[in-house]
């Protein structure tokens, strides 16, 4: 999401009247980055439907989100500079048309390779709708208005993550006219064409001076290094991070550095570049990109490891999942009417809501602690209350700061990076909380199950099962439920699973037994799962809290204030 500069801080007296549609227009851009939001969380609950019906692997499942992260990914630099060139109304109608079309693509989808090409193309126009956004907001309202503009991203973000898995669970059980999993996609085609038509009337018609030229090269290149650290990211846990992601990620840095250095020499050689250089010589630019990596890394990182510990550690289904994070939604509002109020204070503001967002975070943690593995929605409330405030008051004042120095000519260039920089944030984030998830997650089940070794051993004992056989059954639970936990694919069975149930039937010696065993290892499984499920998840929590530390000590890169008149009397 970016935004066209004003054309200096110090804009005439005399400038034109702010957009009149403007308010209608934002809205119009919401609903485009409400359609992406939701496209990029859906497969993750549909996903078993759709391999159901069309078959595939396990990796299929990982394709539908990872083909519509990457293709995404790679575009918005391009994106956002096509802005600059074409028009930013024109590309964004341009991207909503291609983003609708690529929607019916997945719904008519008859085979797994089919639905993962039409995400690529969702994704691919998406890369030309979003970057697109900032740059309107920025040229359509006046610096008064643009932090509470700019602020309304983040409540959208947050009721969006919060409302796709929901509406995606909720489509996929109605089954409307049979349609299944399809409906999450076919939902998009009047969102998509209303999109399209309130862009066509509301948003404005900007004229460009000297149009720049697309750096073709430039383009290549940054796609490449996109590529190169995107791919590893998304798709490296699933293959147990090979030698061959870490090369990649390497190899990303140098092509990077390529680029760097290609866009220096083309704008010094008076050439268009794809992207300005000197966007990153202005400290609110260049520290707001560090500090959005770091802090979109530990939102989209929380979301999926809670998303995890409530849906597989605590058995809650989509729907419930989705709305025990509706606390966490409605603070992100409470968040943004806080930070209006209070918006004279500009960094401070930011810096606040990291603080009270690690205070939540910490909440969640003590809740987990002092509950237990019986924990439950209404306990969670007032933590995650707490942490969607902080971060409503964090990303109020976020863009408005990072955008405020970016001149009309840098905007395209702008819009893209940013939003690029928040894909790759959450893509790092997924990638470092869920391999750190799922990397202490077996190690915690199985602890979990020894915690409870000596109930699982009366129960047995009651029911004759002899000692060597307890001792047996007792391993191969403790397999079981690590391996189970951690499978790459949750279809299939764990070796160490079909050797429970093999020695589980030899130990039941007697109908009775073969009635009680097999109760008394679910029994036990299930225990084990959400206190294993409970250790890991708080583990991760000190990390996202280690990052809002770091987000708060990166706030000082950014100037006190988006605009120097703004800085309250004293």
């Amino acid at each position: 999401m970016s935004t066209t500069g004003v054309a200096s801080s110090l804009a005439p007296t005399d400038s034109p009247a702010p957009y009149r549609w403007r308010w209608v227009a934002l809205f119009v851009i919401l609903a485009a980055e409400v359609m992406d939001l939701l496209d990029a969380v859906v497969t993750n609950i549909a996903g078993p439907s759709m391999r159901a019906d069309l078959g595939g692997g396990a990796s299929t499942l990982q394709w539908l989100a990872a083909a519509y992260t990457l293709s995404m990914a790679v575009g918005l630099v391009t994106g956002g500079r096509l802005g600059d060139i074409h028009g930013r109304r024109r590309m964004f109608l341009v991207g909503a048309a291609g983003f609708t079309a690529g929607s019916l693509l997945c719904a008519i989808a008859g085979s797994p390779g089919t639905l993962i090409t039409a995400r690529v193309v969702q994704g691919l126009f998406g890369a030309v709708m979003l970057p697109q956004g900032l740059g309107m907001i920025k040229e359509m309202f006046p610096p008064k208005e643009s932090q509470k503009a700019f602020g309304l991203f983040g409540p959208v973000m947050g009721l969006s993550a919060v409302c796709g898995p929901i509406l995606a669970g909720w489509l996929v059980d109605a089954d409307y006219f049979g349609t299944g999993w399809r409906m999450i996609f076919l939902i998009n085609l009047p969102l998509g064409a209303a999109a399209f038509l309130g862009a066509l009337r509301y948003l404005p018609r900007t004229q460009a001076g000297d149009k720049p030229r697309l750096d073709i090269p430039g383009m290549l290149l940054v796609s490449l290094a996109a590529l190169l650290v995107i791919f590893p990211l998304v798709q490296g846990r699933e293959y147990d991070w090979p030698a061959w992601t870490f090369a990649m990620l390497a190899a990303s840095v140098a092509v990077f550095a390529v680029f760097a250095v290609y866009e220096s020499r083309r704008s010094r050689a008076g050439l268009d570049p794809l992207v300005v250089p000197s966007l990153f010589r202005k400290r609110g630019f260049s520290g707001g990109m560090t500090l959005g990596l770091v802090f979109f890394s530990a939102m989209q990182g929380f979301m999926l490891v809670f998303n995890l510990y409530t849906q597989i550690g605590l058995g809650y289904s989509p729907l419930k999942a989705g709305l025990v994070m509706v606390p966490w939604s409605g603070g992100m509002i409470v968040g943004f009417g806080l930070a209006q109020a209070v918006a004279r204070f500009g960094r401070a503001v930011l810096q606040a809501g990291a603080l009270v967002m690690g205070v939540g975070v910490f909440g969640v943690w003590l809740t987990l602690d002092t509950a237990g593995s019986g924990v439950g929605p209404w306990q969670l409330l007032p933590a995650l209350l707490v942490t969607g405030t902080g971060m409503g008051l964090l990303m109020a004042p976020f863009f408005d700061i990072v955008l405020s120095s970016v001149e009309q000519h840098e905007t395209g260039s702008a819009s893209g990076t940013m939003t690029a920089v928040q894909q790759l944030g959450g893509a790092f984030g997924v990638a470092i909380l869920g391999t750190a998830f799922f990397g202490l997650l077996g190690g915690s089940i199985a602890s979990s199950v020894d915690h409870q070794a000596d109930g699982l051993r009366d129960r047995l004992g009651a029911v004759h099962v002899p000692p060597a056989a307890q001792d047996r059954v007792l391993a191969d639970l403790r397999r079981c439920a690590a391996d189970r936990a951690v499978a790459k694919d949750p279809a299939a069975t764990p070796s160490s699973c079909t050797l429970l149930e093999k020695d589980a039937r030899s130990a039941a010696t007697s109908p009775e037994a073969a009635a009680k065993v097999p109760a008394a290892l679910q029994d036990t499984a299930s225990s084990a799962f959400r206190g294993g499920f409970g250790s890991a998840m708080k583990t991760v929590l000190w990390i996202v809290d280690g990052m809002l530390v770091l987000t708060f000590l990166l706030a000082f890169l950014l100037p006190r204030h988006a605009r120097p008149e703004e800085t309250p009397a004293h």
